[in-house]
């Protein structure tokens, strides 16, 4: 990156900061800020959650230490993070959709995904976009040194955000806003352009707890610290071994992702429906049931996951889940149509696999 091609006076930086918020409208983004870089308030948090080992098998969290909360050590250059916010509730959800949520996780047969998962792979969308965006202002002032980050890098997001006013981090340690909850996506720019800072807003959490009490692998451990390896998150899509035995009851039917704090908290009544197509939800996710995607081959997974998030988990990780998912409907109702497609895939499985099906086939309904 190349050092900031110029020194921008007040009335300049002000009138390109609200260039790039019609610019950033324009490509789907509903919010942008700028954080400055000083971000050494950060690095006792983060050493001390990668010291209790909360990081869990993500092990490039802990190659990269303080890089992550350094912009100017991964950047050299680095004057300005530009922040942007991207909604990704599905255009097609109804008021209750929270109600709707809750309903599908009631339901034991039903096959339920995190809600960001269920259209394109965020990675690309922000991506792109962020990247357009930055290709614009770069029109707009010259030389310009810059790169584009959405979760692909060792970025403090979260801290990020709030530092920029996007909004402040919320006790389950994802970032809230006033006016749109936190279903949303974020995304950041990394510049040598010494653009104004925006300010940051105060926090509205209070007292309130509901994420704490409603996770169902109890997680957050204390309000802002999430022990990753308890989180069914994590455990869904970041690891690749076994699913700990104590865990998987509690899993229920979440077979990617899980959405619960974000369910239970009250400013996502405020949640905002997405700008673009591109996170509606694919037909073959919509209201799937764990028998039809434990249906699923391989080459039928990859085409129904072509350009989703999902994919990144591979077939091999999609199968371990379902059949957790599917020990636990039996747990609640047997079944023998559940049975009989567990068994027709024991016989060819992994030994990862094969021991989560067996798994699956040893429970059943408690007696009454």
């Amino acid at each position: 990156m190349t050092q900031a091609p110029k020194e921008l006076k007040e009335d300049q930086g002000l009138a390109l900061l609200d260039q790039l918020r019609a610019w950033a409208l324009e490509l789907g983004f509903s919010q942008i800020g700028v954080a400055d870089i000083d971000l050494s308030r950060a690095e006792p948090g983060l050493l001390a959650w990668l010291e209790a080992g909360f990081h869990g098998s993500m092990h490039y969290m802990a190659a990269h230490g303080l890089k992550r909360a350094r912009p100017a050590e991964l950047v050299p250059g680095t004057v300005r993070v530009l922040t942007a916010r991207m909604d990704y509730l599905p255009r097609a959800s109804s008021g209750d959709w929270q109600a709707i949520e809750w309903a599908g996780l009631k339901n034991p047969q039903h096959a339920q995904l995190s809600i960001y998962a269920r259209g394109r792979d965020y990675h690309k969308v922000l991506r792109a976009r962020l990247q357009k965006l930055a290709e614009r202002l770069a029109e707009a002032v010259g030389p310009l040194g810059y790169r584009a980050f959405t979760d692909s890098a060792p970025v403090l997001e979260v801290e990020l955000a709030s530092r920029s006013g996007l909004g402040w981090r919320g006790r389950h340690t994802l970032t809230l806003h006033r006016e749109a909850g936190s279903m949303f996506f974020l995304g950041e720019i990394y510049l040598d352009l010494p653009l104004p800072l925006s300010e940051p807003v105060t926090a509205h959490c209070g007292q309130c707890r509901a994420c704490l009490d409603i996770c169902p692998t109890q997680a957050i451990v204390a309000p802002y610290r999430v022990d990753a390896r308890r989180c069914v998150s994590y455990l869904t899509i970041e690891h690749e071994g076994p699913i700990p035995l104590e865990l998987r009851p509690l899993m229920g039917n979440r077979i990617y992702g899980c959405d619960d704090c974000q369910l239970i908290c009250p400013w996502n009544k405020f949640a905002k429906k997405a700008l673009l197509p591109d996170f509606d939800v694919r037909p073959a996710l919509a209201a799937a049931s764990l028998m039809q995607l434990w249906a699923w081959d391989e080459a039928t997974f990859l085409r129904q996951t072509e350009g989703s998030a999902i994919r990144r988990i591979g077939h091999a990780r999609w199968q371990r889940n379902l059949a957790v998912a599917l020990g636990n409907a039996l747990r609640v109702q047997d079944s023998a149509e559940i049975r009989a497609a567990l068994q027709a895939q024991r016989a060819g499985a992994s030994e990862l696999l094969a021991e989560h099906i067996d798994w699956a086939l040893a429970r059943s309904p408690e007696p009454p």
